[in-house]
């Protein structure tokens, strides 16, 4: 019974969390379309569901990479003006 209970709180635990995790990226998801902040809370709720699940991390790691290519291109010479 001891075992049980620490076990049957981490498991709520990560319910939790994915359940806050997937509720911001789809509240992230709706601020493509309605007025708000989506490119802030979209990666906020894939860096919380991503660590319970390997994909949303693998997701997040290619979002951050495509932002950084952006930040290059956007400073090599042609760009500017």
């Amino acid at each position: 019974m001891e075992r049980l209970i620490p076990r049957t709180l981490d498991e709520a635990r990560r319910v939790i969390k994915i359940v806050i995790g997937f509720s911001i990226l789809v509240v992230g998801i709706a601020m493509l379309v309605v007025p708000g902040p989506a490119l802030i809370v979209i990666p906020i709720g894939l860096s919380i569901v991503g660590t319970e699940f390997l994909w949303a991390r693998k997701l997040l790691d290619t979002v951050r990479l495509r932002i950084l290519h952006m930040k290059k291109v956007r400073t090599m010479p042609c760009f500017r003006r």
